[in-house]
């Protein structure tokens, strides 16, 4: 039987896990809810973290009840946001929500999976049903969330439809008679409205359960395609194999923790190795191992994707016995000539400038060319100058 340890790993809070174990020590399947707008057309390794712990669930006999919002969608979620958030219109929202049904059965089990849609219930609600809803919370309790308070504070516009959204989201549970539901740190505030309405329908209020934002292939902003620092669970294996390869030592664990379906014994095991020696590069191998395969189609894809990575850097002639640099990367990062000169690759900045002008330049077997490029705070890769000059950087 898998431990309320295991099922909420990397969870960020529980509210209220104490109601949680009992429910689970009932013995009865419990409906887990987690809802996405489909906002765009692709997921990414960010948005799956939510989506293994459904499956968690799932394997330990619970339904998955994987909410796609399409009538949310069209209102727009203002989390997060200092301005009103421009809602999707219906084309976008049928087009996105049919890839995401798609996209998640890489990780959920189908049969064990409700797959719905908010405008099933809220479709068929007149106006009048609106303004009931509406009248079950109030403006005063709106404003405690953070990003409405900020904007109002600071003279940014709210639209009225804007407060509809949590109470929207908060009705779903009730219209699911969810147990449990799951969503980002930044979601709480629209979860415990759900709790809210539940009680005020007389359910028993739903466990929330909130899972931290994972970090981009940069170590530091939230993952996001508008950031570019995102792996897609679409991208092509050779592509996704190598973005997790990027990715710093430090950040390899909290990647281990979230995505991977590794026992935590496992896990704990890894980090020994590489205690004891073995090198990171290796541990981080497996992790790009097991995610192609559970999204490219099974067994097969990881290893080939491994092996193309290796033949690229074997192309490059890389030694073994790499140097390693630690240097500061200071408020705003560190410049990539800088970085170079600093490592003993090239002689000056100007010196770096035109080896980059010349193609000369790799970070971690791929080429660069922008003589602009800065190494953020926490970038962790091999630098190479030509054939023979390499060097291992850290960016503290």
């Amino acid at each position: 039987m898998t431990t309320l340890d295991e099922l909420t790993r990397g969870a960020a809070e529980i509210i209220q896990a104490d109601e949680l174990r009992q429910r689970l020590a009932a013995g009865h399947p419990l409906r887990v809810k987690v809802g996405f707008d489909p906002t765009a057309p692709d997921l990414h390794l960010g948005h799956t973290v939510i989506i293994n712990a459904m499956r968690r669930f799932q394997d330990a006999g619970h339904v998955a009840i994987f909410l796609i919002g399409d009538f949310t969608g069209m209102i727009g979620d203002p989390t997060g946001k200092n301005v009103t958030r421009k809602p999707l219109s219906e084309a976008d929202i049928r087009a996105n929500a049919k890839t995401y049904a798609e996209q998640v059965f890489k990780i959920l089990d189908r049969s064990a999976t409700e797959v719905r849609f908010n405008s099933e219930w809220f479709g068929e609600m007149s106006a009048a049903d609106m303004i009931r809803l509406a009248s079950r919370y109030t403006v005063a309790r709106m404003l405690e969330r953070d990003d409405f308070e900020n904007r109002y504070k600071s003279g940014q516009p709210i639209a009225v439809h804007e407060f509809l959204y949590p109470l929207v989201q908060g009705y779903d549970s009730v219209a699911l008679k969810s147990d449990i539901e799951m969503g980002g740190t930044d979601q709480k505030f629209n979860l415990l409205v759900g709790r809210h309405l539940q009680a005020q329908e007389n359910q028993k209020p739903q466990v929330i359960i909130t899972w931290p934002l994972l970090e981009g292939t940069d170590g530091i902003q939230k993952m996001s395609k508008s950031l570019g620092n995102y792996i897609g669970i679409t991208d092509p294996p050779d592509e996704m194999f190598g973005k997790l390869m990027s990715i710093s030592d430090e950040l390899m664990w909290r990647y281990f923790e979230l995505l991977s379906f590794r026992p935590t014994s496992e896990l704990e095991g890894l980090k020994t190795a590489v205690a004891d020696g073995r090198n990171p590069r290796d541990v981080k191998f497996e992790l790009g191992l097991e995610l192609v395969d559970r999204f490219h189609g099974g067994a097969g894809a990881g290893e080939k994707a491994r092996e193309t990575f290796i033949a690229r850097f074997r192309q490059g002639e890389m030694p073994d016995d790499i140097p390693e640099k630690t240097l500061p990367a200071g408020p705003d990062g560190l410049g990539i000539a800088a970085a170079l000169t600093a490592c003993g690759l090239t002689a000056s900045n100007s010196d770096a400038f035109r080896m980059i002008q010349q193609g000369a330049v790799k970070i971690d077997g791929e080429r660069i060319d922008d003589r602009a490029l800065t190494l953020p705070a926490g970038f962790e890769g091999v630098l190479q100058v030509g054939k023979r000059k390499f060097a291992r950087l850290k960016l503290a």
